[in-house]
C-alpha cells in the first residue's frame, strides 16, 4: 500500500513520532484515563490531517496543546450532551423507553449533531444550544446574547438546516 508523501502527511508524521507520547501523558494527567487519552490524542492528530492545510508550528507542543484543548472540549460536551439524554430517558416510563439498539442509534445521530455544531460559528451554537437544550424562547436568547430577535432567527434557521443536512446525509 502507497504511503501519502505529501507536505502535509510528512509534518503530521514528524509530530506525530515526536510528540505523540508527550500529548498522551498531557491528556491522560487530565482525564485520569489512559484509553480516553489515547483517543483524544488519536483524535488531536486526526484534526490536523483534516484540516488540509500545512502544519508550521514553531512551538509544536503549545500548537498540539491547543488542538487537543478542542477535542477535549468537544470531547466534554459530548459526554454532556450524552448524560442529558440518558437522564431524560431515565424519566421516561419503560414502556415508552428506547430499545437498547434505538439508543445507540439515538446517541449515534447526537453525536453526528455534535460534530456538525462544531462547525458553526460560535453565536449560531449558542443560540441553537440555548434554544434546544436550555428551552429559552427567541427573546430571551437574543437578551442573553445581546443580539435582535432577527438575528437569533437568522441564527436557528442556519443551525436547523445544519442539523437536518446532518442527518439526512
Amino acid at each position: 500500500m502507497p504511503t501519502s508523501t505529501s507536505p502535509l502527511h510528512q509534518e503530521v508524521a514528524r509530530l506525530y513520532t515526536e510528540h505523540h507520547g508527550w500529548l498522551h501523558g498531557w491528556l491522560r494527567r487530565r482525564l485520569g484515563d489512559v484509553h480516553q487519552a489515547g483517543d483524544l490524542a488519536h483524535d488531536t492528530f486526526l484534526r490536523l490531517l483534516a484540516r488540509q492545510e500545512p502544519v508550521s508550528a514553531r512551538e509544536p507542543k503549545a500548537f498540539l496543546t491547543t488542538v487537543a484543548q478542542r477535542v477535549l472540549a468537544n470531547h466534554y460536551r459530548r459526554q454532556q450532551l450524552e448524560r442529558a439524554y440518558l437522564e431524560a430517558l431515565a424519566q421516561l416510563p419503560p414502556v415508552l423507553a428506547p430499545s437498547p439498539e434505538e439508543r445507540a442509534l439515538l446517541l449515534e445521530a447526537l453525536d453526528e449533531i455534535d460534530r456538525m455544531l462544531d462547525g458553526l460559528a460560535v453565536p449560531v451554537r449558542q443560540a441553537f444550544l440555548l434554544s434546544q437544550l436550555d428551552g429559552m424562547k427567541q427573546a430571551e436568547i437574543a437578551q442573553e446574547l445581546g443580539i435582535s430577535i432577527t438575528t437569533v432567527k437568522r441564527y436557528l434557521m442556519q443551525a436547523g438546516m445544519r442539523c437536518f443536512a446532518a442527518v439526512a446525509a
